[in-house]
């Protein structure tokens, strides 16, 4: 296989190779400093852009294609040092600020939306939770009308006590605080959905705003800016339909998800040959993998932090890193990761 020409600035004649690639992982990227939402967890803009400096001078980019290729045949290979840029979620910001970046310097990158947000124009819930704990700053009023709203739903859905909740889920990791993951995961997964829900759209509309639409049309990507990035060589992929976890989900509503979201990449002119399923919160399990098998993925882009190793690794369960893992600096010396890239 040839190596993708994107990110190639070392300037040597011909560059060793591998069967490793840094897949990075990136959501928001945006003008934070002076963003409505300031607490919202992403990247700043001029941050992005001294990250792709840093990257640029110490990697390789390469495309979806190139790593799919290298997945299917054992025998084929990576530039050494090779990255790939990936950007979940669908977000306006991959269009108005990651692409145009992108194009400038002949780079690509692969962007996975999840199909409800950009054909519905609703926010999903994951936005949902994530602009309340952006509008709220202290996150003692969400638990506080999270833990009445489970109080009131206790017997109609045979909840846990709260006691039973916060001993599970408000344990912190290494981006959020305990109140803040304990929130998350009981608003993503541990209540009932349609209770989770229904919550979850109450709360939205208490601490952030009544007017859904509005918000989701200044949050997503559209269908036609999609299919201009595409034409553009970026490479367009699934996240599921709705967001969900998938493991969180029986095999008929893994399969449903997939089935939807297929259909999206299709109406977008995407080559279903080389298709790409990013799993939302990394979630799957077995039953995940035989269906994305079936149905022909490609690959699955996981949260596993780690460095994508392609004889290690099967091509559905490939490793990423957080953009949070790489300076944000040209000049910045090479860190860890980079070193064992």
């Amino acid at each position: 296989m040839a190596a993708s020409p994107h990110g190639n600035h070392r300037g040597r004649e011909r560059e060793p190779m591998s069967r490793r690639v840094t897949i990075v992982m990136y959501h928001f990227v945006r003008n934070l400093r002076h963003a409505r939402y300031a607490e919202i967890k992403g990247l700043d803009m001029a941050d992005f852009v001294g990250q792709l400096a840093y990257i640029r001078r110490h990697y390789q980019i390469v495309s979806m294609e190139d790593v799919i290729a290298a997945a299917r045949d054992s025998g084929a290979e990576l530039p050494e040092h090779a990255l790939l840029l990936t950007f979940d979620d669908g977000y306006i910001d991959h269009y108005t600020n990651v692409f145009p970046v992108l194009d400038r310097y002949g780079l690509t990158g692969a962007f996975f939306p999840p199909a409800r947000a950009i054909l519905e124009r609703s926010v999903l819930d994951v936005n949902k939770i994530h602009f309340l704990l952006a509008a709220v700053p202290d996150k003692r009023r969400i638990v506080a009308a999270l833990e009445a709203e489970v109080e009131a739903g206790r017997a109609a859905h045979g909840l846990e006590s709260l006691e039973r909740y916060r001993a599970t889920y408000a344990h912190a990791n290494r981006w959020d605080t305990d109140e803040v993951i304990y929130i998350k995961r009981m608003l993503q997964k541990a209540l009932p959905e349609a209770l989770r829900s229904a919550i979850i759209d109450r709360l939205f509309r208490q601490f952030v705003t009544e007017d859904e639409t509005a918000f989701a049309e200044e949050l997503y990507v559209s269908v036609e800016q999609l299919a201009c990035m595409r034409r553009h060589g970026m490479h367009i992929g699934s996240h599921s339909y709705d967001h969900y976890w998938l493991d969180s989900l029986a095999p008929a509503e893994q399969e449903q998800q997939v089935r939807q979201s297929m259909a999206f990449l299709r109406e977008l002119g995407c080559d279903m040959d080389r298709w790409v399923m990013c799993y939302p919160y990394g979630g799957y399990d077995a039953s995940t993998l035989e269906i994305l098998s079936r149905h022909g993925c490609a690959a699955g882009l996981t949260t596993e932090l780690a460095i994508a190793d392609l004889d290690a690794s099967t091509p559905l369960e490939l490793a990423r890193i957080d953009t949070n893992d790489l300076p944000r600096s040209a000049d910045a010396p090479p860190n860890d990761w980079t070193k064992a890239a």
